[in-house]
């Protein structure tokens, strides 16, 4: 009996780091049809890639700095109990390499290649699995002061902050020390439009990321044991929310409406396992309206150029999902209970300052020492004449897409 539990539970996690995986298609499609035609070779270069260069780095320090387990040992050893903790590995690195890829949508256009390879390679390594240690596997003694000080640890089930936030943050301190595209804002300061290269192919990747997200959410039970079907419903309510919200919100806007059930989604992760299908409905829609509004801040008002809107989607659409627990899984609210609100506004607050701090430290050092921009040339030739050496449809004429 124990024998076929262990099996059932490597399968289930199996199958969701296979999801997972193929969501990293969704992150790559998502930004390809977003860019500016002669940067589409460059989006998908960079989400293969970093997730290799992820894979070793949290193969060989990563998932150690997180959790105290390495694989330098014989396979019969690893091949214990049908070989749980490296599909469970696998599982985690899954989430691990989507730090980069939340990145790559909002540097995407100028950033140089090597010198991002180099930063993911820090992130997954180091930064990310430091507070991953911290939030999910007790580090630091932060979870059991929180704990003893407000009667309930900080509560993070699929990663809103863990994952998500990290990633925005991270990637809000690389966009601002890169600074905008040539020719994004004027010298009055006004906005001109680089309008998406593909609908379809924006809209196949949120599809794909939607779809791979229910793995994401309901196998982070990481057993059969563990899982309810209360994580799936509540993903699907928060996952329509946010299309709606970002419907209304953004006016009908395509690329509002694909990103919407994103923002949703990103906020329920957190408290996907204790909160109530109405409350995941009203943190979904809260989740699309902020995202709308805060995109268009930041496009229109700051001038940051954060390509795909990955801070507003994933920072903050993040933070707002690790508080949002600590609102919505609250009993009077029809939640689980065992959250407190002050653990999930520190937790979250923790998770934000060691993102950007370690945003900052990450690529500012690489501005510092190789620098992270591609010249002004490279950047109006694009990504993918200028690192690849080859466009996304050689067949067309050059100049078509300026």
């Amino acid at each position: 009996m124990e024998t076929m539990q262990s099996g059932n539970d490597v399968f289930f996690i199996l199958l969701g780091a296979i999801m997972v995986l193929a969501m990293h298609a969704g992150f790559a499609f998502l930004e390809v049809g977003t860019v500016r035609r002669k940067n589409q070779v460059n989006a998908l270069v960079k989400i293969m890639v970093d997730f290799a260069v992820s894979t070793i780095a949290y193969f060989f320090i990563g998932y150690s700095v997180a959790y105290g387990v390495g694989f330098m040992q014989g396979a019969e050893a690893l091949s214990a109990h049908h070989g749980y903790e490296l599909v469970k590995f696998f599982f985690l690195l899954t989430f691990a390499a989507a730090i980069p890829a939340i990145i790559s949508g909002g540097i995407a256009e100028r950033a140089r290649f090597n010198p991002q390879l180099a930063a993911t390679f820090a992130i997954v390594g180091l930064v990310y699995p430091f507070f991953e240690g911290i939030a999910w596997n007790g580090h630091f003694g932060f979870q059991d002061w929180l704990e003893a000080a407000f009667g309930a640890s900080y509560h993070d089930f699929a990663g809103s902050v863990v994952v998500h936030a990290m990633g925005g943050w991270i990637a809000l301190a690389a966009v601002l020390l890169l600074g905008p595209r040539i020719g994004r804002y004027s010298k009055d300061g006004k906005l001109h439009a680089f309008p998406p290269s593909s609908i379809p192919f924006l809209a196949l990747g949120a599809w794909i990321l939607t779809v791979g997200w229910f793995g994401f959410n309901v196998m982070s039970a990481q057993t059969v044991d563990a899982v309810t079907g209360l994580v799936a419903l509540n993903s699907l309510m928060a996952m329509v929310g946010g299309t709606l919200a970002a419907l209304l919100a953004g006016k009908n806007d395509p690329g509002f409406v694909h990103n919407g059930p994103l923002a949703g989604l990103v906020a329920i992760c957190a408290g996907s396992d204790v909160v109530n299908p109405l409350g995941a409905l009203v943190i979904g829609l809260v989740a699309g309206a902020v995202f709308v509004w805060t995109f268009t801040l930041t496009q229109n008002r700051w001038k940051i150029d954060d390509v795909l809107g990955v801070w507003p989607l994933h920072g903050i659409c993040g933070a707002w999902g690790g508080i949002a627990a600590g609102i919505f899984g609250a009993t009077a609210l029809g939640g689980m209970g065992g959250v407190s609100l002050v653990s999930q506004v520190l937790g979250t607050a923790l998770g934000v300052v060691v993102a950007l701090a370690g945003g900052l430290i990450v690529y500012g050092t690489l501005k510092l020492v190789v620098g992270l921009r591609l010249d002004a040339e490279q950047e109006y030739d694009g990504a993918d004449l200028s690192i690849h050496k080859i466009a996304a449809t050689p067949n067309l004429a050059a100049g078509q897409d300026e």
